[in-house]
């Protein structure tokens, strides 16, 4: 290895860090994003009524029932 090496960080590595530099709260917006959408419990009898509505799909969708 060479005296005057350095590791490699590509743009958008060096872009990441120095938005989080500049935000520190970042991370914490984006999981409280993220807690909106993604992060909730399942209700099992809404999910159990959800997949008892389900109607079975003829194998080709644009074909008229004969």
């Amino acid at each position: 290895m060479p005296l005057f090496w350095k590791p490699y960080k590509s743009d958008v590595t060096q872009f990441i860090e120095q938005l989080k530099t500049q935000k520190p709260a970042l991370e914490a917006e984006q999981r409280a994003g993220r807690a909106l959408l993604w992060d909730r419990s399942l209700d099992r009898s809404e999910q159990a009524e959800w997949n008892e509505a389900k109607v079975p799909q003829q194998p080709y969708v644009y074909q008229t029932k004969a």
